[in-house]
């Protein structure tokens, strides 16, 4: 009996763990091919993002605070990833909310609201979030130009007080790629809202 009430407990563990896995730095970018609906209407996939000199994918949404809280810097270092040549892509995988505050329109009107000048796309059934074992909002992953996972995390070290932050993970490891140098620190924690999947 105790055995089988052991078991009835791991069970839900396990369920709540398995698609929350993260992608190993070095890891081949999964998904290149898989098409999303960007707010502009196109499909659109990552081997379309891509440039070569990477890609950053964000995993975001419309209605974290601490993505609210935190869109300055969300456009920040978008800017700067587009401005060293990078490939961007912010992917909204709030599937349990997509007839809500995370629908479509409502990520276009987002996006208009923010000055998004990048993709924004859909991640339909949280497939790419599953694929890549993310979990929070916002939460980044950098590949370098042959597509390896260089860098996992949140975007600099003090997600709570912008006038606080000492260090911006994400630019730093941008910057060590770009010159060929391996990225110093390759892992952050990710602080934010959970992805609200389907």
């Amino acid at each position: 009996m105790k055995k089988i009430f052991l078991s009835l407990l791991l069970i839900p563990a396990f369920a709540f763990t398995v698609n929350e896995d993260p992608l190993e730095i070095g890891s081949a970018l999964p998904k290149a091919d898989i098409k999303m609906k960007d707010i502009s209407g196109k499909e659109v996939s990552f081997n379309t993002v891509k440039t070569n000199a990477g890609l950053l994918v964000m995993f975001s949404c419309n209605t974290c605070p601490v993505v609210v809280r935190n869109q300055s810097r969300t456009n920040e270092i978008c800017s700067y990833a587009k401005e060293k040549g990078l490939g961007v892509i912010i992917l909204n995988s709030n599937e349990g909310n997509r007839s809500d505050d995370d629908s479509y329109d409502a990520m276009k009107s987002y996006a208009k609201e923010q000055g998004y000048n990048w993709y924004y796309a859909v991640d339909k059934n949280n497939e790419v979030a599953d694929a890549f074992g993310a979990s929070r909002t916002p939460e980044c992953f950098l590949f370098d130009k042959e597509g390896k996972l260089v860098y996992h995390g949140a975007i600099d070290d003090n997600p709570q007080d912008a006038g606080a932050v000492s260090r911006i993970h994400l630019k730093e490891a941008i910057n060590e790629t770009l010159n060929g140098k391996p990225v110093s620190m390759k892992k952050s924690r990710s602080v934010g809202c959970s992805i609200k999947r389907i």
